[in-house]
C-alpha cells in the first residue's frame, strides 16, 4: 500500500479557519473587513454596519443558495480574487436548513436530525476550503451548570449542533463588549477559556486578549 507523507508545514498554506461568537450587537459583522480580501455569505440581512466598507456579498436565503454560492467559490474564475469566506451567520444558516427540513417532514426530531447532518458537512465543506481563509460567525449561548455559573459559547439550534460546533475549528474566540474605568466600551477577541467563556487557539501564537482585527491575528498564526 502506498503512503501519502505529509508535512505540517503545509498546513499553514491551506489558510486561517476562525469562528467567533459573540452577543447581538458585539460587531461580529464589523470584523469581516477587516479579513484579507473577503466574500460574505449573508443569512442575517444585517451588514448595514458594514456598508461603507464595500465588501462583496451573497445573500443565502436557502439551502439551494447556499449550494450555489459554494459551487461559485470552488469552481469561478472570478471568485479566486478572494482569499477570505466570511459566513455570517453559521447560526442563521443552521436556521434556514433547518426550516427547509421542517417543511419536508412533519417530525421535528427527524428534521433537527436532518439538520444537524447537513451542517456537519456544510462547516466541514467551508473549513476545508484550500487556500483560503474562512470565517464563521455564530450568535452567543448562555447555559448554566450545576453550581449555578452562567457559561457561555456559540448557540445553533439544536443543543447537539451547538455542542459540537467549536471541535471543528482551531480557532474559537469570543467576541466581548466590555466598559472600563472611565465607561467607555472596550471590544476584544478573547482567545483562551477562563472557565466560562469557551475560548481556544490551537496555533499556540494568540495572546489572551488580541484586537477586534482578523487579518492582524491571521498573520500572527501564520508566522
Amino acid at each position: 500500500m502506498a503512503i501519502n507523507l505529509k508535512t505540517t508545514k503545509a498546513l499553514a498554506a491551506s489558510g486561517v479557519k476562525l469562528l467567533v461568537y459573540g452577543q447581538a450587537g458585539a460587531g461580529k459583522t464589523s470584523l469581516i473587513p477587516t479579513l484579507p480580501a473577503p466574500i460574505v455569505l449573508s443569512a442575517e440581512g444585517g451588514l448595514l454596519s458594514i456598508a461603507g466598507a464595500d465588501v462583496p456579498y451573497i445573500e443565502i436565503s436557502d439551502v439551494a443558495s447556499l449550494r450555489e454560492a459554494w459551487q461559485w467559490i470552488t469552481e469561478s474564475a472570478e471568485a479566486k480574487e478572494f482569499q477570505s469566506v466570511a459566513l455570517d451567520s453559521i447560526s442563521e444558516i443552521a436556521e434556514v436548513v433547518l426550516n427547509a427540513e421542517k417543511k419536508a417532514t412533519k417530525d421535528p426530531r427527524q428534521a433537527y436530525g436532518a439538520m444537524q447532518e447537513q451542517m456537519a458537512d456544510i462547516i466541514r465543506a467551508f473549513r476545508d476550503l484550500p487556500g483560503r481563509h474562512v470565517y464563521m460567525s455564530a450568535k452567543l449561548e448562555k447555559t448554566q451548570d450545576e453550581m449555578g455559573r452562567v457559561l457561555y459559547s456559540p448557540s445553533m439550534p439544536g443543543n447537539k449542533t451547538g455542542q459540537q460546533l467549536p471541535y471543528f475549528f482551531d480557532e474559537v474566540l469570543a467576541l466581548r463588549v466590555e466598559r472600563d474605568a472611565e465607561g467607555n466600551t472596550q471590544r476584544a477577541l478573547m482567545c483562551d477559556s477562563d472557565g466560562l467563556w469557551l475560548a481556544k487557539d490551537r496555533s499556540g501564537k494568540l495572546e489572551m486578549w488580541e484586537g477586534p482585527d482578523l487579518g492582524a491575528i491571521i498573520k500572527k498564526i501564520e508566522t
